[in-house]
Parts: C-alpha cells; structure tokens; sequence
C-alpha cells in the first residue's frame, strides 16, 4: 500500500516551527513487539485514546504508531479553535439525521469544549490557551438569515450558552461596519494547536504510554488466533485491538478510503500587530471569528497579536495525494480578506502560509466505527476541520469501548453508524469538485 513518509514537520505550520523546543522524535517500532492496544495516528484522537485507556485500565499496554512526530497532521496545523461545531451546520446535521439527535450533538460538543478546557487547566498543559469564546458573524442578508435560524434552533431546543451580538455591539468590539449579527459562545477558545498535541503526547507518556514516532505503517492484518498485526518499515507489532486514529490519513488504507476523504483547508498569518494597529481594530474579547458562509472564514489571534486567517476555499488531491498544502491563488484570497475585514491594516506583512488535510464524510458527520463484527479495530474521522475539541472526548470515547464501558459518548447516534461511501477516485475527485463549486456559487449569490 502508499505510504506516508516523514519529513521536516517544520515546514508544516508556524505552530510547529515556533516550538519552543526542536523536537528530538522518539525511536520507531522495532521488530517483533507486542501489545494489548495499538493506535495508529499521535494526534488528538489517538493520545487521548491512548491516556484514557491507561487511566481506565492502568495495567493495559498501550502503544501509538505516529508516521511522522506527534501533532505533524492536523492536529499541529489547524487554527486552534474550540468550539461546539458537529460536522457543518446544526440545519445540515438535523437534515441528514433528526432534530434530536443534531441536539444531541451540540450538547456532546458542549461538554467536549468544557472537558478540553479541565484538561488543560487541571494539567497545567501550555498551550497558550484563552477561553476567549467563539462569535459566528453575519456579514450579508443571507449570513443573517443562516446565524439567525441557528439562535431558532437553540431557541426551540430551550438552550442557553449563546448570546446575541447585534450590529452596534460588534462595531464597538472591533472598530468595523462589516459584521451585521454574531452569535457568541463564551464557553469556547484559542490554543496553540501544535504545543497541545505536544503537551497531549507529554502527558500520554506520564500516564504509562508508549509511543513510536517516524514509523509510517505499511500495512496491517487480521491474525488468524484473533488480533492484529501492524507493520511499520523497521518493525511490526501485534495487538488484541486495533485504533485507526488517523481521520484524513485514512485515505492511505484501503479498509477506509470510501468512508472519507481529505479535503485541503488553508492558513495565512500576519507579523505580530503593534500597538497602535491593534487599537485600530479593538477585539479585545479575542475569540475566535468565523463567518456563515459555505466556505468559511475562520480567523483569531495568536498569543503575539498575529491574525491567523484561514479557509475562504477547499482543495483536493486525487486518489491518495496529500501533497495538498499549498495552494497560492487561496493564499492570495485570505491575504485580501484580511484587509476587507480591517482596511485599517493595509500593508501589512504576512510573514507564513500553509495548509494541511482535514478528513470529511460523504454525509459531512463525524463518525465513530468498527471494521469488523468483533468491533475490535475501532475508526474514528471525519470532523470536517472542527475536531480539537471533538478529538480529545472521542478518544475518551474510544477508550470506554475498548474498556467494555457503557457511557453517555459510547451510545452517540454517530458512533457505529451506517456510512455512505465516497465513489472511486475518479468519480470523487469530480463529485468534489462540484460541491465546492456550488458552495462557492452560493456563497457568491447569498452569503458573500
């Protein structure tokens, strides 16, 4: 099979090259090893399968199989937000569900922001962290209609956690006409998505984890006694049970290529903004900004008064590609769309640029699988690019099943749920193609 192989993580995002420590990678897998659990993947998902499995059964061997360092895919390389988004919308998910089960799912993504928040607080993990909260914005009458049909939802669902900024509010906030209604989650915040997965792997390994890095798997299979064995270019272990943390890395195993595919989100960032440019624009609140249209905006500051401003547009590889990062024209959109949002920092440099994968479901919902009737090799993917939060509570999720634990997350509708599949590679790359289109139509007719 194609395999994924290790390079400068570095190069992946500022967040990884501004470390503050060069990262020294543990040992690869050596041959012939065994384990009561392997997880492929070191990023959330699979470290905080991996802690949660040894506090749970503290006599348990757990291993994690990362291809490259912890936190090199997408959990080193994504905006930092946390916050209470399932999939896409609350409409699209009550849509491809029901109504109580999209209710369901924000409640499971309230208290996966607030455990995130206990973790990093209660461990003293450093990681830059603000619980600065999430503002959803308006910008058009389409945007407000959209913003407005989720305050509805939440309304009829008789939840709070949510207030309503209105016109005056926003512009005394961030010194701009250009947000017409925002929807505010306080609950929500910032961190700095790399020195997290770091601070996760620190604190995995504190728990008895063990973790291999710069072993990309090569394979995997059944054994006929029952379990698995994993194989890695400079070794190979066997395991009772089998974790594919890997969300948009999926698309390396044929097992689970149709389940998802990578979609390729997009990162600029400015140099530190002084003073006096930073009064120009007020957000003092410093949440987290996303916009309502289909292809989103989504924007914050880093620690250093950086503006991160990311989306805008998608790409996407064909068959297993996730050679995907860059991609100039995008680059060149966010740049403008800093400067249509705050004119007043005309001019300024942007010093780095990058992108990453993000792994995305035919039906646009996480979900928590099986490959097999034994349901001892469990899946978890498709967060459609709002899985920091997510993450780390599936993981917890992950590891009560394998305990034999009935919990509140174990008996989510989106876990073990029927799949639809993503076409061959042909016809995906043009199915793709033609809902990023349409987004982008709409988003040009209604929401722009």
């Amino acid at each position: 099979m194609t395999h994924y192989q290790a390079t400068d993580y570095q190069s992946k995002s500022w967040w990884l090259e501004s470390l503050p420590e060069t990262i020294v990678p543990n040992p690869g897998l050596a041959p012939s090893q065994t384990a009561d659990v392997v997880i492929i993947g070191g990023g959330y998902t699979g470290l905080s399968a991996g802690w949660h499995l040894k506090q749970m059964k503290p006599g348990m061997d757990v291993r994690v199989i990362e291809s490259d360092v912890c936190g090199y895919g997408a959990s080193g390389r994504n905006g930092g937000f946390s916050m209470t988004l399932f999939g896409l919308t609350k409409g699209i998910t009550k849509f491809r569900f029901s109504d109580e089960k999209a209710k369901s799912a924000h409640q499971y993504m309230e208290e996966a922001v607030d455990y995130l928040h206990d973790f990093i607080t209660a461990n003293k993990i450093d990681c830059d962290y603000e619980q600065s909260g999430y503002l959803l914005v308006g910008t058009s009458p389409g945007q407000i209609k959209r913003v407005e049909h989720d305050f509805e939802i939440m309304e009829r669902w008789g939840m709070g956690g949510v207030e309503r900024w209105d016109k005056n509010r926003l512009a005394a906030e961030f010194k701009t006409n250009f947000y017409k209604l925002g929807w505010f989650e306080p609950r929500c915040g910032i961190v700095n998505p790399a020195k997290l997965a770091r601070g996760m792997k620190n604190f995995a390994e504190s728990k008895g984890v063990i973790i291999y890095e710069q072993s990309p798997v090569i394979g995997f299979s059944r054994n006929s006694g029952g379990g698995f064995t994993v194989r890695t270019k400079t070794g190979d272990i066997q395991s009772e049970y089998l974790v594919f943390a890997t969300n948009a890395y999926s698309v390396l195993f044929p097992e689970l290529k149709s389940i998802q595919r990578p979609a390729f989100t997009h990162i600029v960032m400015t140099e530190p903004l002084s003073k006096e440019q930073m009064a120009s624009i007020g957000w003092g609140c410093r949440a987290g900004v996303e916009d309502a249209r289909d292809l989103i905006h989504y924007y914050r500051l880093t620690c250093d008064n950086r503006i991160v401003m990311g989306g805008g547009d998608v790409s996407f590889g064909y068959g297993t590609d996730l050679n995907k990062d860059l991609n100039q024209k995008i680059f060149t959109h966010l740049e403008h769309h800093v400067i249509e949002v705050f004119p007043q920092l005309k001019g300024i440099r942007f010093t780095h640029k990058w992108g990453g994968p993000v792994s995305v479901t035919i039906d646009m919902a996480p979900v928590i699988g099986y490959l097999g009737k034994d349901k001892k090799c469990i899946f978890s993917m498709g967060c459609v690019g709002h899985g920091v939060s997510m993450t780390t509570t599936n993981g917890r999720a992950i590891a009560e099943m394998i305990s034999g634990l009935k919990t509140q997350r174990t008996e989510m509708f989106f876990v073990g749920r029927k799949t639809f599949s993503w076409p061959p590679d042909l016809l995906t790359y043009g199915v793709s193609h033609a809902i990023r289109g349409f987004m982008k139509a709409e988003d040009m007719l209604y929401y722009k």
